[in-house]
């Protein structure tokens, strides 16, 4: 089991570090390069037997055109090339950018969904359910694209960059704010509560995303390890995990959730199994459950969305042959797939500052369930409430969650005005952002 670990490190499970090259002749975009990345790709890529032949890098104006046109389109939504910097960065919670998202609600009217506590935007004091009626001056109709979505032009992710938004407060004021954007620390628990239901405690934990805290070895989250001690401390019986905006992130601590929800009973059983393609099919393995602290938990709710993907999907399918799950919003992305950057196995990517992140492995569960490209289907269809701040019980996902621990039922006009938007936040993002959605 732990052969992979020996060979591939931190690579596939957490964060590694790597100097990015300060050679003044290095050229991303240069034939070596793109010869590189493809024999990478024939490498280490999951699906490499439907890889070309070959191919002319000379027919190829940019290395992401390259490896656009050579993925498996079947199937491949989600490798990318990034740099080195911007891979690490991501992955434990250094960003650029405003630090919001924003989702629409069933009337097409958008709503802040989260902010960052530490961003520009949670800095000036924006917060969950204001509505955006302006961006730069324009209505939200005038971004509205040719095939239904929105392009709303706030420009790449880079400090110094400022847009103006105006929005209408809860209580029907309307505030105009110019914000610029900045680098910033991301958190990843947006909020955390314990309800008293019944004759239960019911613990309420919105989980935006899978980063580790920098410095922090073996690699793991402080913050998961926190809001853990918070839920044990408190005594919950029922736990409600919110991942309606979680895209995904480090697979490391995904496994440290994992060792906290998992029962005693269930330690040292199979987590999931890691499958690459067949020329490295000898680093194959199981990782196995280890369990942390003291919760006692028989099922989780989860409450999804197409915002779902990768890591939150890893938790749910490696849950789900160990304890009774329900998923409460809409169905999940469909992401039984995972990374491991390239760089590192060759030397020319290296010294150019290519971060190649294909889809290199599957995953399983211990009852060998893997392909779930078409996501998880939510056991309850509810609609979002962007409008509502987090933790109101208004929320119609968190009132349905409640509802369903004190009376083991949902409420049907709930379900049968289920809306699902045409667009969401992460139709607009690829690769690592996708992981990371916020802008």
């Amino acid at each position: 089991m732990r052969k992979i670990r020996g060979i591939l490190g931190l690579l596939v499970f957490g964060i590694w570090s790597c100097q990015t090259t300060d050679d003044p002749t290095a050229n991303p975009q240069s034939d070596v390069v793109k010869d590189a990345i493809f024999s990478t790709m024939q490498e280490w890529y999951f699906w490499n037997m439907e890889l070309p032949g070959e191919i002319n890098t000379a027919n190829y104006a940019s290395n992401e055109l390259l490896l656009e046109d050579i993925i498996y389109k079947p199937l491949d939504r989600f490798s990318y090339i990034t740099t080195q910097e911007a891979f690490q960065n991501a992955f434990v919670g250094r960003n650029a950018g405003h630090g919001f998202g924003f989702a629409f609600d069933q009337d097409e009217r958008l709503f802040l969904t989260f902010v960052f506590d530490e961003a520009p935007a949670g800095k000036d004091g924006w917060q969950r359910g204001w509505e955006i009626i302006e961006i730069n001056g324009k209505p939200l109709a005038d971004y509205k694209t040719s095939s239904g979505g929105y392009n709303f032009d706030l420009g790449p992710p880079d400090p110094g960059i400022s847009n103006t938004f105006t929005f209408r407060l809860p209580d029907g004021s309307t505030t105009t704010r110019t914000n610029t954007k900045a680098e910033y620390q991301s958190n990843s628990v947006l909020y955390q509560n314990v309800y008293p239901i019944g004759n239960k405690k019911v613990g309420y934990w919105v989980y935006q995303s899978f980063k580790a805290t920098a410095g922090l070895t073996p690699t793991r989250s402080q913050e998961v390890e926190n809001s853990m001690n918070y839920f044990t401390g408190e005594g919950i019986d029922e736990l409600i995990i919110d991942l309606r905006y979680n895209g995904g992130g480090s697979v490391a601590v995904a496994e440290q959730i994992l060792n906290y929800l998992i029962q005693s009973s269930n330690s040292g059983k199979v987590m999931y199994t890691n499958k690459l393609n067949e020329d490295k099919s000898e680093l194959n393995q199981s990782e196995n459950f280890s369990k942390i602290g003291s919760l006692n938990l028989s099922r989780v709710i989860f409450i999804t969305s197409r915002g779902s993907a990768s890591a939150s999907e890893l938790v749910i399918n490696a849950l789900d042959p160990y304890m009774d799950l329900v998923l409460i919003g809409d169905n999940t992305f469909g992401k039984p797939v995972g990374s491991f950057p390239l760089s590192r196995y060759n030397r020319t990517l290296a010294e150019n500052d290519v971060e190649l992140v294909p889809i290199t492995f599957a995953t399983a569960n211990a009852e060998g369930k893997a392909e779930y490209f078409e996501g998880f289907p939510a056991t309850f269809s509810v609609s979002d409430s962007p409008n509502i701040p987090w933790g109101d019980t208004r929320d119609s996902r968190l009132n349905a969650a409640l509802q369903f621990i004190l009376d083991g039922i949902i409420n049907g006009r709930v379900q049968q005005e289920f809306y699902r938007p045409s667009w969401e936040m992460i139709d607009s993002f690829h690769g690592l952002q996708q992981e990371f959605p916020a802008y």
